[in-house]
């Protein structure tokens, strides 16, 4: 796996993330803001995740689509206890276990493994076929 670039990526995808997140979550379009804004990010991780995969694996990386997603979790979950929550959750009255506790946020990570899965296994992975009798 390389390290940095993964580390690049990820940091991009984690502001971009926060950014839409904030962004939502200003709109007036409902009056649940918290659970438009979770929409909101739900639908632009994919297409957040998609990219930054294709920005890792373009110049031919094999690493497995399961470990760059855990790893770009990883990293966005580190960004979000170092960042997002002391400066947005905690003054508006969470915490950290209702932020990591929040069954958002799991469904938010399976996202970001299941896209990066599903990018390595449709555009990297090369099956062998062999024939045996």
């Amino acid at each position: 796996m390389k390290t940095i670039k993964t580390l690049g990526i990820s940091i991009a995808i984690w502001i971009l993330g926060v950014s839409a997140f904030t962004l939502i979550y200003e709109l007036p379009i409902t009056e649940n803001r918290y659970v438009q804004a979770n929409i909101g990010l739900a639908l632009v991780v994919p297409i957040l995740v998609w990219a930054g995969a294709w920005l890792y694996y373009r110049k031919g990386s094999s690493t497995h689509g399961l470990k760059l997603g855990l790893a770009m979790l990883l990293v966005s979950a580190s960004l979000d206890a170092l960042i997002t929550v002391p400066l947005l959750i905690l003054p508006s009255g969470g915490s950290y276990a209702s932020f990591f506790g929040s069954m958002d946020f799991w469904l938010i990570g399976l996202e970001f493994i299941t896209v990066s899965a599903l990018f390595w296994y449709f555009k990297v992975f090369k099956p062998t076929h062999s024939i045996t009798q």
